[in-house]
């Protein structure tokens, strides 16, 4: 076994992650605009957006929410965002009563309406508890957007609209979703009007 040699690990993460958030400036810019108007259509509708994801991608759901209810940049009126992560109670109960599958779902069934907005995140594409809330959101005409890695699995028949980190590592891909997630926040305060 090789002695660890921390500049080289040092210069391979930062060109891996370069890298990789060059593949998605080159990749994405069109699929991220049919987000930022779709959100940006839903809010001025009155409607809200719905975070919602696994581990990582739960805390990511809601350092979004957040960012938009609160504050992103700029001192402004909230923007309607929730994360479906954060409600002990909900998750355990639908999870103990239904399965782990319906966590998601039995919320965007409670809480959600015709014009909202889903972000689901995840990095496979492949979690039955987010494929089971795109599901359930489709049957309710709410907007599904898919935030994922790889070849994006089982999400993108279920999406209205699809960002797909081009990357295989999960570190890259979770990298390039809290990117394009502040991204979203703040084309989404600009895109209001309620930036500086």
């Amino acid at each position: 076994m090789s002695a660890f040699n921390m500049n080289d690990y040092w210069q391979a993460e930062m060109r891996d992650h370069l890298e990789t958030a060059q593949k998605t400036a080159d990749a994405l810019q069109d699929d991220f605009q049919h987000v930022l108007d779709a959100c940006v259509k839903a809010i001025r509708s009155g409607n809200k957006i719905m975070f919602f994801g696994n581990g990582g991608s739960a805390a990511d759901a809601q350092h979004l929410a957040t960012e938009l209810t609160v504050r992103f940049i700029n001192d402004r009126a909230p923007i309607a965002a929730i994360a479906l992560t954060t409600d002990t109670s909900t998750l355990t109960a639908a999870g103990n009563d239904f399965g782990f599958d319906h966590i998601f779902s039995r919320q965007i069934d409670a809480l959600g309406n015709a014009g909202d907005v889903v972000i689901a995140l995840s990095t496979s594409g492949k979690s039955p508890n987010i494929i089971k809330a795109l599901e359930t959101a489709r049957a309710k005409s709410i907007i599904t957007i898919g935030v994922s890695g790889r070849d994006g699995g089982a999400m993108p028949p279920l999406c209205n609209h699809m960002l797909i980190a081009p990357s295989n590592s999960t570190a890259r891909i979770q990298e390039m979703h809290i990117l394009l997630g502040h991204m979203l926040c703040g084309g989404l305060e600009q895109s209001l009007g309620l930036g500086s």
